[in-house]
């Protein structure tokens, strides 16, 4: 049963802190799309490595002061992206825009985001339920758009065996965790194949956070 289906148009409390804002992004999805081909085209998405040696089963590409990276040191933030040892380009005002206005949706004000993560999943593709701790600043929230292919987010708790509700997004869904849920835990499920008129087979995820 979908628990969200008779409030698809409305903003959803998830938990302390948390909101889910259904298409929320779709009023500025073409200047968005547009950002992000010209992005990928000259910092494309690259398969980083875990720190046990696994290959991480979404592709990634970063904007902002920041970039998140993953690798045998561990994970965290580089002002260089490691395939190229070049700085990563600044976020387009579109997307700090975009984030702002989410954020302050959720009751966040003044929301200045230094890192924008770029995950491109394709069918198969998941993300285990995680923490995003990397950070120095846990003050600020997490602003996640997301863009083609639907996906189920889960989004737990405090601890890891907390249960997650499932959330079924959409093309220009965004959630938003802060305050008391910053560090909750959350994943997205196996990508199902399928479609989309703007991203083919992909679903592409914008994480954006103030790592620093």
């Amino acid at each position: 049963m979908d628990l969200f289906a008779d409030q698809a148009h409305e903003a959803m409390p998830l938990a302390p802190g948390a909101c889910w804002l259904p298409g929320f992004a779709l009023p500025n999805m073409a200047a968005l799309w547009s950002c992000l081909q010209h992005h990928l085209s000259i910092y494309p998405a690259q398969q980083m490595m875990t720190p046990m040696g696994h290959l991480m089963s979404v592709n990634t590409s970063s904007m902002g002061t920041w970039g998140w990276v993953s690798g045998p040191q561990g994970y965290g933030y580089s002002a260089h992206n490691p395939a190229t040892q070049q700085p990563w380009p600044a976020i387009p005002a579109v997307i700090l825009q975009l984030a702002a206005n989410a954020a302050e949706k959720a009751g966040y004000l003044k929301f200045v985001p230094d890192s924008c993560l770029i995950n491109i999943y394709t069918p198969g593709s998941k993300m285990g339920l995680h923490q995003d701790k990397d950070e120095q600043d846990f003050s600020q929230p997490i602003v996640s758009v997301s863009i083609g292919l639907p996906a189920t987010f889960l989004f737990g708790g405090a601890q890891r065996g907390d249960k997650a509700v499932r959330i079924p997004l959409q093309h220009g869904d965004v959630v938003v965790w802060g305050g008391e849920s910053r560090r909750y835990y959350h994943g997205v499920a196996a990508i199902r194949p399928n479609q989309h008129p703007l991203t083919g087979n992909l679903r592409i995820n914008l994480t954006l956070r103030k790592a620093k």
